[in-house]
């Protein structure tokens, strides 16, 4: 009975510390996407820094990377269509770079 008491202890607390790192990882801090106007180099971890919420830009679930329906599923406006309403509408609200090259920076795909 002992034996069972301090395996189901070490279990509950291996699973702790995993709940821990899978709350740390909040994926990578910088992405780049391809685009024909020049590719946008997105600061993840400075936008995870002004959004407390990841359903606000993930709204399939935080981990659903947006080209994974957008541009794929016909029911899906293009990844271009979505960004530029999300990304662009966000920008205007609090008051963030709207300019074309401001995102557009990179060499063109």
């Amino acid at each position: 009975m002992k034996k069972l008491l301090i395996l189901i202890v070490a279990l509950a607390m291996v699973s702790a510390a995993a709940m821990v790192v899978v709350a740390e990882d909040k994926g990578p801090a910088e992405i780049k996407i391809p685009a024909s106007m020049g590719e946008i180099t997105f600061h993840h971890a400075e936008h995870q820094k002004r959004v407390a919420d990841c359903t606000t830009c993930h709204h399939k679930g935080a981990g659903t990377a947006c080209r994974s329906c957008h541009g794929v599923k016909p029911e899906a406006p293009k990844a271009k269509d979505a960004f530029h309403k999300k990304c662009k509408g966000c920008h205007k609200e609090q008051n963030g770079p709207t300019k074309c090259k401001a995102c557009h920076s990179g060499p063109k795909s």
